[in-house]
């Protein structure tokens, strides 16, 4: 998995109006998936630009590929480029037609709508940002009121997220200790700090696989609720090309079902087959794939199917982003429409 700070840096940068440059998404590291066309769409080839480098957590598009879904919705090649580094972002991608579709999240694509970019997030993987305060089950934080008096480890990059989550919550941040952080978890273990800002999907992972009892604090239940890995395209897209877009969440619902279903099916496919080169751990990818399940099924995501966003949810997500200092309308940046329209079309797509 990847460092924190760089993984938090792309969920984030563009809170700092960074938006259309720091989603780094490289032009290395594509996966040509299906070969030949199937199921009769026609849909021809698309590129799916993904948040971050290939781990497990997008094993649903891994699942897609592997299983024959992208081809059984009529594409003949799907291209999963990999993030990481110093690329061009998702948001950028799109613009300039770079990608097809990109995985992002609201705190990138919110700033980059502001500044005219016609684009539209369609769906949500994650129905809780990974965003996690970190800490130790000896000394464990469990809700915002209990970062009052502590020693919190917070990374340049993520100043505005944590100033968000203070200002949910009513703190002053006179009342915490901010120390600078680089994604060290061994100033938590030795007492340095007794939390910091990490990913929920890696941080408590690496720690207990190191022998040690963490805890952690979802920023989602602490007052800042935010969706990610979200799936976002252009206005005309949904505007010109709608079957083909239902033809492609179609496919990738299919893949999260598998990949929900079998998370070591999952952590092999992203260690050995798609992130092959990334020297990832099965078993760490394993309990990694657990630990996402839970923020991509949720009760609401059960009740009406992956991906999918109640109006509450995507209120709260506006109210998070107002937080953060980005003002923007539901209706500028979701449109949940086409998502509603494959799962009435196909209610056996939703989770059994």
């Amino acid at each position: 998995m990847a460092t924190f700070d760089r993984r938090a840096f792309l969920r984030t940068s563009g809170l700092a109006g960074l938006a259309l440059g720091l989603a780094a998404c490289g032009d290395n590291g594509t996966t040509t998936t299906t070969s030949s066309s199937g199921g009769g769409g026609g849909f021809g080839s698309v590129k799916l630009q993904l948040s971050w480098k290939k781990n497990v957590e997008f094993a649903g598009e891994y699942f897609a590929d592997t299983n024959g879904y992208f081809k059984a919705a009529g594409f003949s090649q799907v291209e999963l480029l990999s993030g990481g580094g110093s690329g061009t972002s998702v948001e950028s991608g799109l613009a300039t037609g770079r990608c097809w579709a990109g995985l992002s999240a609201p705190t990138i694509t919110a700033p980059a709508v502001l500044q005219g970019a016609p684009l539209k997030i369609v769906g949500a993987t994650f129905q809780k940002n990974p965003f996690a305060i970190i800490s130790l089950s000896k000394n464990p934080i469990e809700k915002a009121a209990d970062l009052v008096g502590k020693k919190i480890g917070v990374q340049d990059s993520n100043e505005l997220v944590w100033n968000a989550l203070l200002k949910a919550n009513g703190i002053d941040a006179a009342q915490v200790t901010r120390v600078p952080f680089q994604s060290d978890p061994s100033m938590l273990t030795s007492g340095q700090l007794d939390g910091y800002v990490g990913f929920v999907t890696s941080g408590p992972v690496n720690l207990r696989m190191k022998g040690h009892d963490p805890a952690y604090l979802l920023l989602a239940d602490a007052g800042l609720p935010l969706v990610a890995e979200t799936f976002t395209v252009t206005q005309e897209t949904i505007d010109n090309e709608r079957d083909k877009l239902k033809a492609f969440l179609t496919a990738e619902i299919k893949g999260w079902k598998d990949a929900v279903a079998n998370p070591a099916k999952a952590a092999e496919l992203a260690a050995t087959v798609y992130g092959k080169d990334q020297n990832l751990d099965v078993k760490e990818q394993t309990e990694e794939a657990k630990m996402q399940n839970e923020l991509v099924v949720t009760d609401d995501a059960k009740a009406n199917g992956l991906f999918t966003m109640t109006p509450e949810l995507i209120e709260q997500n506006i109210s998070s982003l107002s937080k953060a200092g980005l003002t923007i309308k539901a209706e500028q940046l979701f449109d949940l429409s086409i998502l509603n329209e494959i799962y009435q079309a196909d209610p056996s797509l939703k989770l059994s």
